[in-house]
């Protein structure tokens, strides 16, 4: 009885990371195979324009896109946003022109980043307070079997067909996961949802600015929270841009070993989060945030003075590691503090003042990568990143806040 009980509760988040699981190692395919085609078409400049249109894409959505979110339907834009991405990326191998290439990747971004917040405020008005860490520490496996396993269908991919079929592929997985979606319970058919019926005006979006100032206002340790994480993925981010700059450049690495590398990362994504699934319940979410950061800090700092393969892949496998236990513990934090019928537009707003800061970040990281050293931009951030995660640390292991963790009460 205990079992099926069990199996009945699960029912739903399971087909939930099923469609999650579909939709990111079909992602992994779709981004290996265009930066194939488009290198193939114009070279490796017109690779970099593909990032920079993720990033700009993310700028121009987000401070917008909150509005729609809440005042929608979760499943059916969670439906239409998958399908639409499915159709625009199934149009790409027939084009011929880069800039009509980048037209409608800009356009199948602005779907992704929108897909992501609304996801997020679906999942936390399905899954139970008491369920979310785990569900948020299966999600994290998921997201991590993906990096490693996408890479590695796409390459089965290109080698019985191209990377045109690659794309495809990744069409079809975004359509299954859409109908994986549509089986999902309709948990705001009997929900009044204030805003819905108000039309999107520039009137209506700085309200809902406002909305999120006052909110921000309200919750300032939230918050606070909330930009001390995201400096840490800035920070990340603007490292990782000199990654590769990083490992052949100064570490001497040869492709081969450069390519061990990451494939060592896989394997600390992949047992980092299967050890987070086993502890999960037992560790303190304050607990995952702080430590899991700070470990993270320092396996960037381990990579970054690192003089040989062998100590620049013990950071890696530390920093990689890491990754799981962080993610876990503020994914359930964000939802159990921020209500989700605001979680749209707080986590729009909010993500738009990162992507903006990773632009810049990235930028003058490879600005001081130039005018300066290699080594000396990459220790720089990651002593940053430590001093970020000590702050974040300290924040969240404040016994006057443990309220801010409990698994007691629910947001919406």
């Amino acid at each position: 009885m205990r079992v099926k009980k069990f199996l009945g509760s699960w029912k739903y988040p399971s087909i939930l990371l099923s469609s999650i699981g579909v939709s990111s190692i079909g992602g992994w395919v779709y981004f290996i195979a265009l930066n194939l085609i488009v290198l193939d078409m114009m070279g490796v400049i017109a690779v970099s324009g593909l990032y920079i249109l993720r990033a700009s894409s993310t700028l121009l959505t987000n401070f917008w896109s909150g509005s729609i979110i809440d005042r929608f339907n979760k499943k059916h834009l969670m439906v239409w946003l998958a399908l639409f991405q499915a159709v625009f990326i199934a149009v790409l191998p027939s084009l011929s022109s880069l800039w009509v290439i980048y037209g409608i990747v800009f356009i199948i971004n602005i779907a992704s980043s929108m897909y992501e917040p609304t996801s997020m405020a679906y999942i936390t008005k399905l899954i139970p307070y008491h369920k979310r860490k785990r569900f948020n520490s299966l999600r994290s496996l998921i997201d991590s079997g993906a990096f490693v396993i996408g890479p590695a269908i796409a390459g089965m991919l290109f080698m019985i067909g191209t990377p045109n079929f690659a794309i495809y592929v990744n069409a079809v997985a975004l359509f299954v996961s859409a109908l994986l979606t549509i089986l999902m319970p309709n948990i705001e058919k009997d929900d009044f949802i204030e805003t819905k019926d108000e039309k999107i005006s520039l009137k209506v979006l700085k309200h809902d600015w406002l909305l999120v100032a006052d909110f921000s206002r309200k919750h300032v340790y939230v918050m606070v929270i909330y930009l001390l994480f995201s400096g840490v993925m800035v920070l990340a981010t603007a490292i990782d841009s000199l990654e590769a700059a990083f490992s052949t450049e100064v570490l001497s690495l040869t492709e081969r070993d450069y390519g061990l590398l990451v494939s060592i990362a896989g394997v600390g994504i992949i047992v980092g989060s299967l050890v987070n699934i086993i502890i999960v319940k037992k560790v303190a979410t304050s607990w995952l945030i702080g430590l899991g950061s700070l470990m993270i800090s320092i396996g960037y700092i381990i990579y970054a003075l690192s003089g040989y393969f062998l100590t620049a892949a013990i950071g890696f496998f530390v920093l990689s590691f890491s990754m799981a236990f962080m993610n876990t513990g503020f994914d359930t934090f964000y939802q159990n503090n921020v209500p989700a019928s605001v979680m749209g537009r707080v986590g729009s707003i909010y993500g738009f003042i990162e992507a903006f800061f990773i632009i810049v970040g990235t930028i003058i990281f490879g600005m001081m990568a130039e005018l300066l050293s290699i080594r000396f931009v990459v220790v720089l951030g990651s002593l940053m990143m430590f001093s970020v995660t000590i702050i974040l640390f300290m924040f969240n292991t404040q016994p006057s806040k443990a309220a801010y963790y409990a698994e007691i009460s629910d947001t919406d």
